[in-house]
């Protein structure tokens, strides 16, 4: 990301400390460098607790500034509470979420199995709820004003044939940030989400377009109204706007960053429906040898 783009004062999020799930790679780890650019506190975390040490590194080197990397499964409930046990306890209270960590591949639904659909759901539905609730639960415990944006998709207004366990998944924390928007803003605590369009990331593309000219098609923007995809910093522009001060009276909102892909096509992958068994298997076959290496990368 090409931080001279970021549109904010310098120091703007001077004083808050804010935690991005996932936030080793792809859009987390621009959203991280965002925000310690702009003078947060940072804390990363995620399964491959080596890569969000790297980052870490990376970005405190660039940046200066504070980023603290913490292996954390989102699956398990219990290592979210260690790990916010660690973060209040050494740093402090945190002031922000972004609940980031997601997975995804493309697979017919016939071909789905329950551990395929559990791989899903249990890090976009249930490592989110976790994470938002032990954290909320500490806020209101405390007295704390608090924020939480969460990335999803604009499947959740329209579905997302051949991702049905993301779009189930996605949908619901969708129906969280309304719901806790309304049951927790007495308490000072916000939840807004964004719901990007295509913004290229090399685990997205290794999963969601498999195939060379699918993968062509998603990093070119082709199919897009504007004519390409997604720059980084125009998405952490967003997250900032969401996260930072200044923008208290937003609350229980989804907004879409997409180039009006959603509005014009459904920005999803109902044109998969064309496709055969030979492809389906060649998709499988590349998305299993992707997972496999990123197995091999894990700490916990």
């Amino acid at each position: 990301m090409d931080t001279t783009k970021l549109m904010y004062r310098d120091g703007l999020m001077a004083g808050e400390r804010v935690l991005v799930t996932g936030g080793g790679t792809g859009l987390g780890k621009e959203m991280a460098e965002g925000f310690l650019k702009l003078g947060a506190e940072v804390h990363i975390c995620g399964r491959r607790g080596q890569v969000c040490e790297d980052t870490a590194s990376e970005l405190m080197e660039k940046h200066g500034g504070k980023v603290v990397p913490h292996a954390c499964d989102i699956r398990v409930a219990e290592a979210i509470t260690d790990m916010n046990d660690h973060i209040w306890a050494k740093h402090g209270p945190l002031t922000g979420l972004i609940n980031n960590a997601a997975g995804n591949f493309i697979s017919r639904t016939e071909d789905l199995s329950i551990r395929g659909f559990d791989a899903i759901s249990n890090i976009v539905f249930r490592g989110t709820f976790y994470m938002t609730h032990d954290i909320g639960k500490r806020w209101i415990k405390e007295g704390h004003r608090g924020n939480v944006c969460s990335i999803l998709t604009t499947w959740v207004w329209n579905g997302g044939p051949f991702v049905v366990p993301s779009a189930m998944s996605k949908a619901a924390v969708n129906t969280m940030t309304q719901s806790l928007a309304v049951e927790w803003g007495r308490y000072g605590l916000r939840f807004n989400a964004i719901a990007p369009g295509p913004f290229p990331t090399e685990g997205m593309s290794k999963r969601l377009a498999p195939d060379a000219e699918g993968a062509k098609r998603m990093d070119s923007g082709a199919a897009n109204p504007m004519g390409r995809v997604g720059e980084m910093h125009e998405l952490v522009n967003l997250a900032v706007f969401l996260i930072a001060p200044g923008a208290e009276y937003v609350n229980g909102q989804t907004i879409a960053i997409d180039g009006a892909m959603y509005n014009a096509s459904g920005g999803n992958f109902a044109q998969l429906t064309a496709w055969g068994d030979a492809e389906w298997q060649a998709a499988r076959d590349a998305i299993e040898a992707t997972n496999a290496k990123d197995k091999a990368k894990r700490t916990v």
